[in-house]
């Protein structure tokens, strides 16, 4: 019983946005706002003195106490229109936990209520 004790698992924990590569892949300069909203959601920051500037920042921390690691991807608008993109996020940790998130949540979706009958 004792032997056990010395390991101990430390999930990472993220905060932020969780941004999918594909949709990342996906930005092209000229997308207005809406388009970009549709493939990345909303940002996490969005300063309304700097409104054609959008930060999506996430966090990773390993453990209660271990080291912040921080990405920020950002992007820049000319009249409502995306003209550049730059910075990082954390593709691979952001579609992982996407995918444990719709394992862990899926069964808890709203179920199709025309299924049956009905």
């Amino acid at each position: 019983m004792v032997s056990g004790c010395g390991i101990i698992y430390r999930q990472p924990i993220y905060q932020g946005n969780l941004l999918d590569k594909s949709a990342v892949d996906q930005l092209q300069a000229g997308m207005s706002k809406q388009q970009v909203i549709g493939l990345l959601g909303s940002p996490s920051i969005a300063d309304p003195f700097h409104n054609q500037r959008w930060d999506y920042t996430s966090t990773q921390r390993t453990g209660r106490t271990g080291p912040v690691e921080r990405k920020n991807l950002v992007l820049h608008f000319e009249n409502d229109n995306l003209v550049r993109w730059d910075g990082d996020y954390f593709p691979e940790q952001d579609e992982q936990l996407a995918k444990d998130l719709r394992k862990s949540f899926g069964p808890n979706l709203a179920k199709d209520k025309k299924k049956g009958g009905r």
